[in-house]
């Protein structure tokens, strides 16, 4: 019998769905406290995940949600610049 491989499953912070890691988006705070959308998933530091769809990343400004996972506070330029990034990769 062939071995299926299991599918890794990531929490999105704003819904807290579970869903495929592919399917997600992953936001990275790195060592010198950058924050950002990491579209190839490979980047260094502490990840979160998020739904590749409007509506989460619209309610991640909107409940201040990388302040929570990242227990940091975090500035409005953050959200808007990762709104940017999300918006322009559409």
């Amino acid at each position: 019998m062939p071995k299926t491989k299991k599918i890794p499953l990531r929490q999105c912070i704003a819904c807290r769905e579970l869903k495929p890691k592919k399917d997600m988006l992953r936001i990275v705070k790195n060592k010198e406290g950058n924050i950002f959308l990491d579209f190839s998933g490979k980047a260094q530091g502490r990840g979160a995940y998020i739904c590749d769809d409007e509506n989460c990343i619209k309610k991640l400004k909107k409940q201040r949600l990388i302040n929570k996972v990242f227990s940091c506070e975090v500035d409005d330029s953050v959200y808007t610049a990762i709104e940017e990034e999300y918006f322009g990769k559409r």
